[in-house]
Order: structure tokens, then C-alpha cells, then sequence
């Protein structure tokens, strides 16, 4: 018997490795002579790098850079994988380092995401997977792009700065200091919002508030991405402001695409690329996902669904476990998962349901009865 388990994190709890490990445990109790194999599993948001690293023998780097307020220093860290460069740009820029009381998207900057970038490259790597969820920005990416040598100019032939207030002032754009090494290199940006980049369901309408922006706020920072997005139209001849994702992260997916001749993706999909999913689960016997609470929306393009989406493609029976499951989970047999479990044994509090220890029995215990019933039906 051949099992694939590739199982995201139970948020808050359990990594996607050691959940993986857990259940490989309860399948080899009851099949000893198994072949299990254990895949990394993420979306491209928080605990990505984490993940593939530990998943795939990567290595971290950890780098002081810019954080989310231009007066700000943090450490940030990237993976590298294979040799490709893996980025959260919540790392450098996201919405939790800033306190809550200095929130507001005219101030902030993605200035941090564009040095850990230049320090990959300077290390020698062309290939990156960014993950683009959870900022604190709205400036368009300009931020990451001074850091790579873009210059943004007024009116007057000055330069602007490079948070979200500037984009309204923002007249000319430079390129002739831009890294030469750029347009080597190759980025995959794990994107899983539809919003354009300006307008009623935009960056700035749909996500600035909850970064700390007042609807006046939010006007003005509106304007100022459709100002940009003229600018850029207008002398780079390029106009995407519309395309489904522009607006994801504050406006940094326009800024790859239009920039950095990037390719915006569905995070899970850019994953399953990454560890090669489809390869190991061709000639497997169960496929086996899950994550910490599987309900309608896991099939909304979350990572078990992309993982289900695979192995329906060979025809494998597939498993998913969870730490809660809603009403609603019904859903996800319709759309490929065969079966799915509750891992909890007994009514317990949230503490005691989350904490690792008790996840990876919990995981293992599951696993091993639902083999036995696999054994008995043989």
C-alpha cells in the first residue's frame, strides 16, 4: 500500500510536517510494510517558508530590513528551497508588527520586501515564490521597488518617498538604476484575492480599513493608486490596473506584474508545483489532507481542495482529517473528498484541542482506526 499525506497546519497548533508524521504513524500501526510519503503542504501565506524548509531539507536566512513604518528595523526571514528563494512579505511589511494605534496605510511600506529580495539576489538566486498575504500596505509596491532601484519622482523632477501617501504625487518613474541582476530572475507571487487595484473593490476600499485607514483615508489613498496606475499607463504603456489580483496586498501584486514580469497564482497551486504533488501521487493508493477546521470554504481554492483536485485527476480515494469540522463540511465530498474525520475523541477545551502534543495522538489515534476499518473492508 502506497499513501501520499500531504496535510496543511492546524492553524495555531500543529505544523504541516509534524501533522504529516503523526498520521504516517497511525497508517504504518496497521500496515507496517507501507510506503507513506510526507509532502509539506501551504497556501503561500503565514508559516510558509517555515513549512517547505523543514519539508524539503531547505535552509532560512535571516535579514535586518525595513519594517512596515519607514523608521522601523526587523529581522525577517526567507527560505530557500532548491535553490528557489521562498518570501512572506508579511515578514518585512505585515499588518501585526505595526502597533495598532500608528495603523493607517497612508504611512506604511513594502520598502522591507524589496531588500530581502535584493538580498537574495546579491546570494546569487533568480527564482522566487512570494507570498503576498497579511500586509500592512497600501503603496502599490513602490516601497519594494525603490529598494530594487526604481525611482518615483513630483512634478518638480523630485524624488517622492516610498509609502501610500506618496503615490498620489507621484509624476515620473526612473529606471535607470534598477538591479541589472532583475531581469534574470523569475517570480511566482501566491495571490488569492480577485480585487483589482483602485475603485469600490480595490485595494484601498476593500482592505484599508482593516489596516487602519478612515473612509477619508481611503479616498485619498484611491486616488493616489488610480494617479500610479496613469502614470505607469501613461509612460510604460502598460494598463492592468483592472486585472483580477492587482490589488492584493495593497496594491503589490500590481506592482510585480506590471514591474517584475511576475505571474500571480493561487498560492496552493504554486505549493503543489513546488513539492511536485503530482508526481508522488500518481501510483498512491489514498491520498491523505486535511487542515485545522475543514468547512465550506476549504474548497474555495484552499490547500487540501488543490491537493483533492490532484488526486481525483488519478482517480485515488482520498482522506482528509481536522481538528473541527462544520455542517457545511458536507460540501467537500462533493468536490472530490471521499471521506473526512474529526480527530477529537472527547468534548475537551481549545487549549487542550491545540496543543501539539495532544494533536499528533490525536492525528495518530484517528489514523489508526480508520486503517483498521480500511483493513476490514479489504
Amino acid at each position: 500500500m502506497k499513501v501520499v499525506i500531504a496535510i496543511d497546519s492546524f492553524k495555531g497548533s500543529i505544523s504541516s510536517i509534524d501533522a504529516g508524521n503523526a498520521v504516517k504513524a497511525g497508517v504504518l500501526t496497521v500496515y507496517k510494510d507501507a510506503i507513506v510519503d510526507v509532502l509539506p503542504l501551504a497556501d503561500g501565506g503565514e508559516g510558509t517558508v517555515e513549512t517547505l524548509v523543514l519539508g524539503m531539507n531547505g535552509t532560512k536566512k535571516q535579514i535586518q530590513v525595513t519594517g512596515p513604518l519607514i523608521d522601523m528595523q526587523v529581522m525577517a526571514t526567507y527560505g530557500v528551497v532548491s535553490g528557489t528563494v521562498i518570501v512572506e512579505m508579511a515578514q518585512a511589511a505585515g499588518l501585526p508588527i505595526v502597533p495598532e494605534q500608528l495603523r493607517n496605510p497612508l504611512n506604511t511600506t513594502t520598502y522591507g520586501v524589496g531588500e530581502i529580495i535584493k538580498n537574495a539576489i546579491e546570494e546569487g538566486y533568480r527564482n522566487f515564490i512570494i507570498g503576498i498575504g497579511g500586509s500592512a500596505t497600501t503603496d502599490a509596491g513602490i516601497g519594494m521597488l525603490s529598494a530594487l532601484g526604481f525611482e518615483f519622482y513630483d512634478k518638480y523632477d523630485n524624488l517622492v518617498g516610498a509609502v501610500g501617501k506618496d503615490l498620489a504625487n507621484i509624476s515620473r518613474i526612473g529606471t535607470t538604476n534598477i538591479l541589472p541582476e532583475l531581469s534574470q530572475c523569475k517570480f511566482k507571487i501566491a495571490c488569492d484575492v480577485n480585487n483589482p487595484l483602485y475603485g469600490k473593490n480595490g485595494a484601498a476600499y476593500i482592505y484599508g480599513p482593516q489596516k487602519g485607514a478612515t473612509e477619508e483615508i481611503v479616498i485619498e489613498l484611491d486616488n493616489g493608486l488610480q494617479n500610479f496606475a496613469s502614470v505607469v499607463k501613461k509612460q510604460l504603456g502598460k494598463d492592468i490596473a483592472k486585472v483580477a489580483g492587482t490589488g492584493a496586498a495593497g496594491g503589490l501584486g500590481y506592482a510585480f506584474l506590471v514591474f517584475l514580469d511576475a505571474k500571480l497564482e493561487s498560492g496552493s497551486d504554486i505549493i503543489i508545483e513546488e513539492i511536485a504533488l503530482e508526481d508522488r501521487v500518481k501510483d498512491a493508493d489514498f491520498v491523505i489532507t486535511g487542515e485545522g477546521r475543514l468547512d465550506a470554504q476549504t474548497i474555495m481554492g484552499k490547500a487540501p481542495a488543490a491537493v483533492t483536485k490532484i488526486a481525483k485527476k488519478y482517480g485515488i480515494k482520498t482522506l482528509a482529517f481536522a481538528g473541527c469540522i462544520t455542517d457545511d463540511a458536507v460540501q467537500c465530498n462533493q468536490s472530490g473528498i471521499d471521506a473526512f474525520f474529526p480527530i477529537l475523541p472527547r468534548v475537551m477545551s481549545l487549549a487542550d484541542a491545540m496543543d501539539v502534543s495532544n494533536a499528533q495522538k490525536h492525528l495518530t489515534m484517528t489514523t489508526i482506526q480508520v486503517f483498521n476499518l480500511i483493513g476490514c473492508l479489504k
